[in-house]
């Protein structure tokens, strides 16, 4: 079967690199996914799920915002988040959600701080269901 080869990076580190057969991102018009031989795009993408598919299994990240690039043989992910399912805090993510909740509430917030809250609400979303999916 042909494959393409999948590169993950955060300002980070270089979160995954391998040969798959298949790739689904969270784009920004909703999900994209990407096979071997994919006419080449440049999309951004937005916090949610990131499905790898590899010898038949599914491997799922939570995904931050960012960009996909695709060519026929490759695909290039650079976001601001990329963890793997089993890496997930679900406590954690419970409580940064709970705490962007209430930052929300407080009157004087500002439009930049409500950008910041916000952004930080949908990665903690994305991780929650990531984790989520496979109980």
């Amino acid at each position: 079967m042909a494959t393409l080869k999948l590169e993950i990076t955060t300002p980070d580190a270089k979160v995954y690199s391998d040969d798959v057969e298949m790739v689904v991102v969270p784009g920004i018009e909703g999900e994209l996914g990407i096979l071997p031989r994919h006419i080449p795009l440049l999309t951004a993408i937005k916090p949610g799920e990131l499905k790898v598919t590899k010898n038949g299994q599914n491997i799922y990240l939570a995904v931050g915002e960012g960009f996909v690039e695709v060519t026929q043989e490759r695909v290039s992910v650079l976001t601001d988040m990329a963890i793997e399912e089993k890496a997930i805090d679900e406590a954690a993510a419970q409580e940064a959600i709970r705490r962007a909740e209430e930052a929300m509430k407080h009157p004087n917030i500002g439009h930049e701080e409500v950008a910041a809250v916000q952004a930080t609400l949908q990665k903690s979303l994305a991780q929650l269901h990531v984790k989520r999916r496979q109980h």
